[in-house]
């Protein structure tokens, strides 16, 4: 319906554009209404509406007492933790039909009980873990535990593993046959006295396992001044650096094919595998010198050896380069769950391992 207001000023409108000059049918094509229509519009009395409007109720509408009865019903003892499509049978085996389930679902809705109905609690609301910013090895570790599959079904080893996420270093690693907070304490005891990172202010990120927030464990952290982190509930991009070194470890080509004959040869293998993912592999992330050579400081004079041989090279023969040479200038800062304002300042590191 068109209101009296909307009338006049479209009248205006064209009483504009014919006396610039435009032709009035042209000018009502464009409003949308046709010659006939402006000119009733223009006559006295022409700018309301004389239509009498009727209110048609649908037939199938619900009275007020059966829309009051699918509440009370809905939140009666026995159906307010059930939802309509549980409801709606249940009555119907009863020999009792009121409304449909959409019908149910409709008047939920518009009463604003379509979630949580019963117990159900209201969802908590979880914050993100705080952000951690590493400018150098033993500032941020981050560890995780992972299965390595035995030869017995059904039956797993637990690797407990420590990185360090500035150098991507492996800084402390056990296998055990079961999860426990004393196998996690003991290990980051041992790992804080090789890395002599006691009473420095160390931050140990790790997810929400009960090995890694048991009593055991969090008294041993406040001994050692390892200040603790810990990830959401079932939310792995939080403790992204350890899910990335398991990728790494179990689909590297030396990842036996076959499970584990037993606790010993887990072990040795592991132990290979540190070994030569710290002091071997080149790492992408960090312009692809080994976590040793990051972790110890060595990767300074590397990476500037290595754009001094760019250099050359593109001095030697200029033809071939048509811009920069590659950038192996070293990354200083690693950050741990990053702000956004953090993502934008700074150029994000890789997380592959």
């Amino acid at each position: 319906m068109i209101t009296s207001d909307l009338r006049q000023m479209a009248i205006s409108l064209l009483n504009q554009a014919v006396k610039a000059g435009a032709r009035l049918f042209k000018a009502c094509a464009i409003i949308g209404i046709s010659v006939r229509t402006y000119k009733r519009w223009c006559q006295p009395d022409g700018l309301n509406d004389k239509r009498g409007l009727v209110e048609h109720k649908p037939a199938n509408k619900l009275s007020q007492e059966e829309y009051e009865r699918v509440l009370s019903i809905c939140n009666s003892e026995r159906y307010r933790s059930l939802p309509p499509s549980q409801i709606v049978p249940m009555l119907a085996d009863e020999g009792v039909y009121i409304a449909s389930e959409s019908t149910f679902y409709r008047i939920l809705r518009q009463e604003n009980q379509l979630h949580r109905r019963g117990k159900v609690s209201e969802p908590k609301a979880v914050t993100k873990p705080k952000s951690f910013k590493a400018t150098a090895a033993n500032q941020v570790w981050s560890w995780d535990i992972t299965y390595l599959a035995s030869s017995i079904r059904g039956k797993f080893y637990r690797l407990y593993l420590i990185m360090d996420i500035f150098s991507r270093k492996i800084v402390g690693w056990e296998v055990h046959e079961n999860e426990t907070a004393a196998h996690a304490s003991t290990l980051i005891q041992k790992a804080c006295l090789a890395e002599q990172t006691v009473e420095k202010n160390l931050v140990l990120h790790s997810d929400n396992g009960s090995p890694m927030k048991g009593a055991t464990m969090l008294a041993t952290l406040q001994r050692l001044g390892v200040v603790p982190s810990f990830s959401r509930p079932s939310v792995s991009d939080d403790n992204p650096y350890s899910e990335s070194l398991f990728k790494t470890l179990k689909y590297t080509p030396a990842y036996p094919s076959k499970p584990f004959e037993s606790l010993d040869a887990a072990r040795a293998w592991v132990q290979g595998f540190a070994c030569w993912y710290n002091t071997e592999h080149r790492h992408s992330s960090l312009r692809f010198v080994t976590p040793e050579q990051r972790h110890t400081g060595a990767d300074k004079e590397l990476l500037k050896k290595r754009n001094k041989v760019y250099e050359l090279a593109k001095k030697q023969n200029p033809k071939r380069w048509s811009g920069n040479t590659r950038n192996w200038e070293r990354e200083s800062v690693v950050w741990l769950n990053p702000e956004k304002k953090v993502d934008a300042d700074l150029e994000p590191s890789l997380l592959t391992a």
